[in-house]
């Protein structure tokens, strides 16, 4: 083997080691947001706390997808479709480490709730949960076989996320209006849709990069949201 067929195939070996970490952080950041949400459903609040600690895991993939990113920025000086593949690594390494923490702040509220008197779950907040997941494990799968369409496909999903973000926010402070006695339980809950809603924003994102690094031009139509909660006022009593 010449010295230039190694070079090439060690920097090949370089960009394949970081989508598989960039994969690997994606996995745990799902795994975090389906854990938490079933430690949310199940009232448990020993699965909340270890939402929290695998959180650790997804900010350590962070900082190494960081430093491949630095180093084959540094050493290869990459052009055209290369360099996009890895400063969109960049991007979405980053917004996987705040996927993870918004999983977190789900477990953390998971365990305040788990201190309080039992309050029904409104169903559109598991469901809430499930979009949010679907959409991340979309644009991972996009991001993997390097398709623009599924991204644009995945972005265009938030707006049913912001939508049931939206009419879960209406329904949450009625409750709150009915009985003073669910402000408690009913602000804890407010945060994790809040959460998850955020969740949804990252994993839209996360498409937006991926079809850049694929076609080369952002994508031109505005973003779609459905989220209204900024303009709700609470009606006088």
């Amino acid at each position: 083997m010449t010295t230039l067929e190694h070079t090439v195939k060690s920097y090949d070996e370089e960009l394949k080691k970081l989508q598989q970490d960039i994969a690997s952080m994606g996995s745990l950041a799902e795994s975090e947001l389906q854990n938490a949400m079933q430690a949310l459903i199940r009232r448990n609040a020993d699965l909340g706390s270890q939402v929290v600690l695998d959180d650790a895991r997804v900010d350590e993939l962070e900082q190494l997808a960081g430093a491949q990113v630095v180093r084959l920025l540094a050493l290869r000086q990459p052009m055209a479709s290369d360099l996009r593949e890895i400063v969109a690594a960049l991007k979405i390494s980053s917004d996987l480490e705040r996927i993870g923490d918004y999983a977190a702040n789900i477990g953390k509220r998971v365990v305040a709730l788990s201190q309080v008197p039992p309050f029904r779950l409104p169903s559109t907040l598991p469901r809430m949960g499930w979009l949010a997941q679907q959409n991340i494990r979309s644009v991972l799968a996009a991001y993997a076989m390097r398709d623009a369409d599924k991204a644009v496909t995945a972005w265009q999903a938030d707006e049913e996320l912001d939508e049931t973000y939206s009419s879960l926010f209406r329904e949450l402070l009625t409750h709150m209006m009915e009985d003073p006695r669910n402000i408690g339980p009913c602000t804890h809950l407010l945060f994790i849709a809040k959460n998850i809603e955020r969740i949804g924003d990252h994993a839209t994102n996360i498409a937006e990069t991926v079809y850049f690094m694929v076609i080369g031009e952002p994508l031109r139509s505005a973003r779609p949201k459905g989220d209204s909660t900024s303009y709700m006022t609470v009606p006088p009593q």
